[in-house]
């Protein structure tokens, strides 16, 4: 082969090596993940972080991730920075994690109309005020806290079980009933008590994780619960200060529990004294997302996602779980498996379609009101303002001791 020829055959090489990875940059899936705390956090932000990177690596994309987007960690960053700096990265999706990114994403979106945005567990598209490159999304989370509520009030001696919750909102009303009303439920049914006999305290700390000097402290409201004589505390929080606490004061001697939150592996924090943790598991969600971001076939909506009842912990398909907890004894234990058949029964049975095992009256609200009467069912969704729903659900449940607003 002469020289000039040599020259044309490297020359040919090149050119399609360029244009090959030309293609594949062109092809990476980019998508931006915006944290509302640290990505190790062993509760809701950890599991975001965790769902994004098993989405990179399952579509050969990759993440582009901004941790602790807060006003005590990054004062001086708005949604719209990271979300520039993303989308200057290759970002085709941001997904934004949290409640408090709800009422920005949308104002970020209409920015960048040619970027899709989703803000998790908001619900700006059902209400009709999201630019159309914004959707909504969330699990069916209460299920799982109601699993949660069960195992405490299985494991409860003293009858009283602290709720350490963030701030005050339909969602977190929501998810601190569906705990109590399995608690009750559980309380009842499987330790044959009175229902009046079971204490269920909320203490709202103000956001979604403890701040110094703007927030209650975590870990001050969990001890003063236990000091008060509760000997199972509850975390609605992001973080595990509840099951730090009960792990110490288990070590110094006391019969003290926690249960965990968000995350599948919050009890890793203690395992001995864990009853368990009701987790998010993003993945499968995200991956829907994502596919029909690159397919073209992604439109705008609000979907609050049904768990998988025929395998609710398989990590491809169930958008939440339970992590039953070593903390139980095996009586406890085979309790709780009951209870989750009992759900599971209910889920599958088509007559229940459009409802929430447990939520079905006679239910009261705190202040004695009406929600639902004797076999009634809450209506899961409805337009904010008109029939009480689950979704906004307007105060907390006779029979739970907390505030039910933020007045």
């Amino acid at each position: 082969m002469t020289r000039k020829r040599l020259l044309l055959v490297a020359l040919v090489l090149s050119l399609l090596l360029v244009n090959g990875l030309s293609v594949m940059a062109q092809d990476e899936f980019v998508f931006g993940l915006v944290l509302v705390g640290p990505k190790n956090d062993r509760g809701w932000s950890q599991a975001h972080f965790e769902a994004g990177e098993r989405l990179a690596e399952e579509l050969g994309g990759r993440m582009v991730l901004f941790e602790s987007l807060n006003p005590a960690d990054n004062p001086q960053t708005t949604l719209t920075d990271v979300a520039a700096e993303m989308i200057d990265q290759g970002a085709k999706l941001i997904i934004t994690t949290s409640d408090s990114f709800e009422e920005d994403t949308s104002v970020v979106a209409a920015q960048f109309p040619d970027t899709i945005f989703v803000n998790t567990t908001g619900s700006t598209v059902l209400e009709g005020s999201a630019p159309p490159n914004v959707g909504n999304v969330n699990s069916q989370f209460e299920w799982v806290a109601e699993i949660a509520g069960c195992a405490s009030a299985l494991a409860t001696e003293t009858g009283s079980i602290g709720y350490v919750g963030p701030l005050i909102n339909f969602e977190t009303r929501r998810h601190a009933a569906a705990t109590y009303l399995g608690a009750k439920h559980c309380w009842e049914t499987y330790r044959e008590g009175d229902a009046a006999d079971l204490t269920f305290s909320i203490t709202w700390i103000g956001f979604w994780f403890g701040i110094p000097g703007v927030t209650l402290d975590p870990t001050a409201e969990t001890q003063a619960f236990f000091d008060n004589g509760a000997d199972v505390v509850i975390s609605g929080i992001d973080t595990t200060e509840n099951i730090v606490v009960a792990s110490q004061l288990a070590q110094a001697g006391q019969k003290v529990f926690a249960v965990g939150h968000d995350n599948i592996a919050s009890c890793d924090e203690a395992p001995d004294i864990c009853l368990g943790a009701p987790y998010y598991n993003w993945f499968p969600i995200y991956l829907d997302i994502a596919n029909s971001v690159i397919d073209g076939t992604w439109t705008p909506s609000w979907t609050w996602i049904p768990l998988n009842w025929d395998d609710l912990n398989n990590m491809d398909t169930s958008p939440a779980g339970y992590s039953i907890g070593d903390g139980l004894t095996d009586e406890q234990q085979a309790d709780l498996e009951a209870f989750i058949a009992e759900l599971t029964a209910y889920a599958k049975d088509p007559a229940n379609a459009d409802s929430f095992f447990l939520f079905e009256g006679p239910l009261n609200f705190q202040d004695g009101t009406v929600l639902a009467a004797e076999g009634e069912k809450v209506v899961p969704v409805a337009p904010l303002g008109e029939t009480p729903s689950i979704w906004y659900l307007p105060l907390l449940l006779e029979g739970m001791t907390g505030a039910s607003t933020s007045e």
